[in-house]
């Protein structure tokens, strides 16, 4: 690896072998699996085979992020599908933001047992400076991200992702989330939706648009209080565990029930 695309410390990819329940875990726009990774050893402590993805172009530096597509992170979230399937008998996927996305994306194309999007956008917050992005990308490099929503300060200290928005990567999050809500008729595989009252970053609805649009069975939703927009790293983060862990040994009990 080139050294000017090594990532950054404790942004690293996790894997933590387990049983033959495997739990995929994707982070967000800008972020890292850093993000993810309480969560993740928090199923690895029950024993679950855990991935934790790092999306193209993230955990390094900006300028890599600006050299991918929107079919790119994908990618990265496919190629973990393809790992874990060839070595569990059950595949969970876990997003946030736009890691839920992608999750969301990836349901509508791949056999999954069940998905979890966390704090996931159905669309971007109303901003007037969007309609200039075909002009803006090529004129400012990046844009300062919207004011902070954490409600656990020490966290936020030690949170990594990338300080500004890329603005060229900011059309590619456009088209991810276009192309998600087009793939949520198709998705039928069980879903639960979880979000906070206090997030800022995300449009309010984008939850009840997600619920209400995909075309699962069986679908759950949660609001949570006392957080912000990463809601794996903020107070209430156990109960989005827990709440994890038990929607997937529900899955798992009807999937071992008698047909």
């Amino acid at each position: 690896m080139d050294r000017n695309q090594m990532v950054i410390p404790t942004a690293e990819p996790f894997l933590f072998q387990g049983d033959s329940v495997g739990c995929i875990l994707v982070h967000g726009f800008t972020g890292t699996p850093k993000e993810m990774r309480w969560m993740g050893e928090y199923f690895a402590n029950l024993g679950r085979t855990v991935l934790g993805v790092r999306l193209t172009g993230h955990a390094t530096q900006p300028a890599d992020m600006v050299r991918t597509k929107w079919w790119d992170w994908l990618a990265s979230v496919e190629d973990s599908i393809h790992l874990l399937r060839n070595n569990c008998d059950h595949v969970f996927m876990m997003g946030l933001s736009m890691g839920g996305a992608l999750t969301l994306l990836a349901a509508a194309r791949y056999p999954l047992d069940g998905i979890i999007a966390m704090s996931t956008p159905h669309a971007l917050p109303t901003d007037p400076r969007l309609r200039l992005l075909p002009i803006l990308k090529y004129l400012v490099p990046e844009v300062p991200k919207g004011p902070s929503d954490w409600h656990d300060l020490n966290n936020i200290q030690d949170h990594v992702s990338y300080p500004k928005y890329p603005t060229p990567c900011i059309p590619e999050l456009l088209d991810l989330l276009a192309e998600m809500r087009s793939s949520l008729p198709q998705i039928n595989t069980p879903v639960l939706l979880m979000q906070s009252r206090q997030d800022v970053t995300i449009p309010k609805e984008s939850m009840k648009f997600i619920f209400d649009h995909v075309a699962s069975p069986i679908k759950e939703m949660m609001w949570l209080e006392n957080s912000g927009h990463v809601i794996t790293r903020e107070p209430p983060r156990l109960q989005v565990y827990q709440a994890a862990e038990n929607f997937i040994n529900r899955i798992l009990s009807k999937e071992s029930e008698p047909q």
